[in-house]
């Protein structure tokens, strides 16, 4: 239900206390255990219209599930419109009792191809000024603070390799740092959060988002895990550019607010697009 960490597996809404599971420790991450979103059986159908195809999925998590409050109804449709390569997804969720809120996608990517060692040849743009700095557990300050003269400025297309050797030995263990995205021109509801980019191949990912945020990271616990067709994932050989509202919302009176009411609607969009230099 709500994405990246809060403080301790606590936060307090009207008045009352939750606790949540403690799966990174001493914080809650990304929803839970056994039962956070990403663990359950979502209810899918297929459409297909003029415009494209894709697949919506709907799950309702009842009250208490993972600790958290209300029965909160979720919708996420991802679709390929028709003679392009690009990728939309959009979230919906209501609920009968406030709760936080904050959905994304997990994607690892590496334009190089499947089981390619290496993330660190690739290059990242970042559309932000600033970032919310963390404390010795991931958890943010609370301040936000700018990127120049440090090595998370990616407003220029970077290298991931470049500067990572910088953060090895930091709690993040490499680049696991939450951006604040520039504000979209013109008040569109799209902005552009980042691209990626493999000059050899010339593969680049172009991501629009209605989101505040986004989480890049480098692939730091990778340690050969195992993907599809038994490929091997090494340490950093693949990231993740996380779409979000800023982590552990629910505590930072300050952040981008993440509390969805009875009666309101959570709606949230992603866009990927994916191109090969000197091609659309």
């Amino acid at each position: 239900r709500v994405c990246n960490r809060i403080a301790n597996g606590k936060f307090t809404l009207d008045g009352k206390q939750y606790s949540l599971a403690i799966n990174n420790e001493p914080n809650h991450l990304h929803g839970g255990v056994k039962r956070s979103l990403d663990k359950v059986v979502w209810k899918a159908r297929t459409i297909a219209n003029e415009k494209g195809q894709g697949v919506i999925f709907r799950y309702t998590s009842p009250d208490g599930e993972e600790g958290y409050p209300g029965n909160l109804n979720v919708k996420v449709i991802y679709f390929v419109p028709k003679a392009s390569n690009r990728l939309s997804i959009r979230y919906e969720a209501t609920t009968d009792k406030a709760t936080p809120v904050n959905l994304t996608n997990h994607a690892y990517f590496n334009l190089a191809g499947q089981g390619s060692p290496t993330i660190l040849d690739h290059r990242l743009v970042i559309n932000a000024d600033r970032y919310t700095p963390v404390d010795e557990t991931l958890i943010p300050t609370g301040e936000i603070s700018d990127v120049e003269g440090t090595a998370l400025d990616f407003r220029k297309p970077t290298k991931i390799g470049a500067r990572i050797d910088s953060l090895t030995d930091t709690a993040a263990l490499g680049y696991d740092h939450n951006y604040v995205l520039n504000e979209p021109e013109e008040d569109r509801k799209l902005r552009f959060a980042a691209a990626l980019i493999h000059p050899e191949s010339g593969r680049r990912m172009r991501i629009m988002t209605t989101e505040p945020g986004v989480q890049f990271y480098s692939g730091n616990f990778l340690r050969g895990d195992k993907g599809k067709a038994g490929a091997v994932y090494a340490h950093r050989s693949a990231c993740c550019l996380e779409t979000q509202h800023f982590p552990d919302s629910v505590n930072q009176p300050n952040f981008p607010n993440t509390i969805l009411k009875p009666g309101e609607k959570f709606q949230s969009q992603t866009l990927y697009s994916f191109l090969v230099d000197g091609k659309k």
